[in-house]
């Protein structure tokens, strides 16, 4: 970070996760950058049919950002294009709206501005190149990336333990395993610590859920369908509850 009188410019790169407007011809950006975190700041201009930057600050592309520090929110000055992810999703509508719940879950956990997340921005880029290779399905990447996301936000789900006791899966065989998933309780648990409510995923779901944290591809793409729809249910509830909101763009998911 440089100083330029008094006013603080520093360089960047990130993914735009998404855009709203300001006033007649500007723009707030939201990026989850290498460096800074989650940043917000305004790109002047950029709605002017002559703007030297606007396609460049779409939601999905990989940017490099010159910007300097404002009183409220930062100023961007210069973008360049690192990779434009979104050409490669928008003609394929299931992997738009993939993309689209992975930058919003991206920005719900990131809370705090300027808060340095690294892995996080690590695996988003990790999950939209996944997703625009098109190798696996969609939605497959889709969970590995927030059972991933969980994981290093501090919320993985215990999978080969208890979540309660710390029984694992062999001492707890005699008594039925663990064979309860509770969102409350963190994931799997012994017949001894099952909470009211808990769900009882099939064997192939969990197998499959452990897989897509672990990144074998080969086992999650060989799954059951039913197995994946019931790992993406599970996915998916398990991360609103800890974000205590839901992830809007997710309804668009399972339409899709």
């Amino acid at each position: 970070m440089g100083e330029n009188g008094l006013v603080a410019i520093y360089r960047d790169d990130g993914i735009v996760l998404r855009t709203h407007k300001l006033g007649e011809a500007d723009r707030i950006v939201t990026v989850l950058a290498r460096k800074s975190g989650r940043i917000r700041a305004v790109a002047k201009g950029v709605r002017r049919t002559k703007s030297r930057f606007g396609a460049r600050l779409e939601p999905f592309t990989h940017v490099d950002l010159l910007l300097y520090t404002g009183r409220s929110l930062d100023v961007i000055t210069q973008a360049e294009t690192l990779r434009p992810y979104g050409e490669q999703l928008a003609a394929d509508y299931p992997r738009y709206t993939t993309g689209t719940a992975m930058l919003e879950t991206a920005e719900k956990l990131t809370p705090v501005e300027k808060e340095p997340a690294m892995r996080q921005f690590l695996l988003l880029v990790g999950g939209l190149r996944a997703l625009g290779e098109g190798g696996h399905d969609p939605r497959l990447v889709l969970d590995a990336f927030l059972l991933r996301s969980l994981a290093v936000a501090g919320y993985a789900p215990a999978l080969e333990e208890c979540a309660v006791c710390g029984t694992t899966a062999l001492q707890a065989a005699p008594s039925g395993g663990l064979r309860a998933f509770g969102l409350a309780s963190g994931g799997l648990t012994c017949q001894n610590c099952r909470a009211p409510g808990s769900a009882t995923p099939a064997l192939g779901t969990v197998a499959l859920m452990v897989a897509l944290l672990r990144g074998d591809w080969d086992h999650a793409d060989a799954s059951e369908r039913r197995h994946q729809v019931e790992c993406s249910g599970l996915t998916a509830a398990y991360l609103q509850w800890h974000l205590e909101h839901s992830i809007r763009s997710l309804k668009h998911v399972e339409h899709a």
